[in-house]
């Protein structure tokens, strides 16, 4: 019977493949998307379709929504990936689709761009035409801030939709609809006694989770039935059979948690070593360069305010000359960073200062801290009372910059290195109720 099962294995598509809806009744997760009264589903609904972009982590959905979307409009459907394709290959389907005996009908039909953040852009330019008359709807998916990757003038003429991880309760209907109807797994004996490893492996990622379950189904050394799966097992699985479970890149963000916590814990050489197993990957350097700048931010901070502005001149450097030269001011960034002192004062005073704002977003501004451009506000008061700094001794007045009830919170607290002992002892000179010598 596992001779059985191995052959049609080998016959049929991965099982992900198998289990990729055709109805957006079967598709899962995204809610706040396909729920009933969402934008994108009375998009769908209603038949009147724009041009978008879908952003979200790998294996949440993007293609399987594009692929559905046409279906349900029937609609011609078109696919490139930005891997492979070029600006030909771009004119080329939008000659197809000019020519498509639907868009006569008023049909215009579906472009998909899978990876839509690798295309350059003269790829990017050539859309716009077919996007701005309607001869093409784009549908593009990236997992790339679509912000820093599309063009201004290709994402002014198109929305954006972001999507999210998996929840649990998403993965469980996944895990139980493939066991119950895919064409093998279901006529065999599985018991799931535990699930927490597969969930946790899968990270969220519908097509990570299958892969996983198809795996460990296919690597069972247990010629008996039933099959049971367990943690034990999942994680035992995994680690035999590294190569498998890696293809395609599924351990990316593995690979990147391990490159940012290697600079944050001041391991230059670990760093390198993963910045390079993601280069040999095939990585887009532009999305390890970005990393490096919120790395800067976030984790070198203000013990090193130099390190922000080299990571950004190697994002710049990066973008300009590619591949393979850009692994040189890659690694000059990466060593620079994991070497540097660290704080990550600035993050956390960020994230404090951002609470306090969404506890209350009515808290008015002070009237002598606004604007007064009318004569009408000038009679109200508007900037009344205001004391201009650079008049007074040392560029500094005292005075309340917080709305009331956030008088003298403070969210900054400085960490002790040389850079920030040097912005301490300024805040101690101007605010010594706040920041008191200790």
């Amino acid at each position: 019977m596992d001779d059985d099962f191995s052959r049609q294995s080998a016959m049929l598509p991965p099982l992900p493949e198998r289990m990729r809806p055709s109805r957006l009744d079967e598709y899962v997760g995204q809610r706040h998307l396909v729920g009933e009264g969402s934008i994108l589903r009375n998009m769908i609904e209603s038949g009147n379709l724009s041009s978008f972009i879908l952003w979200g982590p790998p294996g949440v959905g993007k293609t399987t929504l594009a692929h559905i979307i046409a279906k349900t409009l029937s609609r011609e459907f078109y696919t490139l990936s930005a891997v492979s394709a070029g600006v030909k290959d771009v004119r080329e389907v939008i000659d197809r689709a000019r020519n498509a005996s639907v868009f006569s009908q008023g049909m215009a039909p579906i472009l998909f761009i899978d990876e839509i953040h690798r295309f350059n852009k003269a790829q990017q330019d050539a859309l716009l035409g077919a996007v701005e008359n309607g001869t093409i709807i784009l549908i593009g998916a990236t997992t790339e801030n679509p912000s820093f990757e599309v063009i201004a003038p290709l994402l002014s003429r198109t929305q954006v939709f972001v999507l999210k991880s998996l929840e649990v309760n998403d993965l469980q209907i996944l895990l139980d609809r493939a066991l119950s109807q895919d064409v093998l797994l279901k006529e065999k004996s599985i018991t799931v006694r535990e699930r927490e490893a597969l969930f946790r492996y899968s990270g969220g990622d519908a097509r990570k989770l299958l892969n996983i379950l198809e795996i460990v189904v296919d690597s069972c050394t247990v010629r008996e039935e039933p099959i049971v799966i367990d943690n034990e097992s999942v994680t035992s699985c995994l680690q035999e059979n590294p190569a498998i479970y890696d293809k395609d890149g599924e351990m990316h963000y593995d690979i990147v948690s391990a490159f940012i916590k290697s600079i944050r814990g001041s391991d230059p050489n670990a760093a390198l070593y993963y910045m390079q197993r993601m280069l040999a990957g095939g990585e887009d350097p532009l999305f390890i360069a970005r990393r490096l700048c919120l790395s800067a931010a976030e984790d070198v901070g203000l013990a090193n305010p130099n390190a922000l502005l080299l990571a950004n001149a190697c994002f710049q450097v990066v973008h300009q000359i590619g591949m393979p030269e850009a692994r040189i001011p890659l690694a000059e960034t990466v060593i620079y960073l994991a070497s540097s002192p660290k704080s990550n004062t600035a993050y956390l005073a960020g994230e404090k200062a951002l609470e306090a704002a969404k506890a209350d977003l009515t808290k008015s501004v002070p009237l002598y801290l606004r604007n007064a451009p009318t004569k009408l506000m000038d009679e109200l008061g508007y900037a009344d009372g205001y004391k201009y700094a650079h008049d007074y001794p040392g560029h500094f007045v005292d005075q309340e910059f917080m709305p009331a009830g956030l008088e003298g919170t403070v969210f900054y607290d400085p960490a002790p290195n040389s850079h920030e002992d040097r912005l301490k002892a300024y805040l101690q000179a101007c605010w010594p109720k706040y920041y008191p010598k200790q």
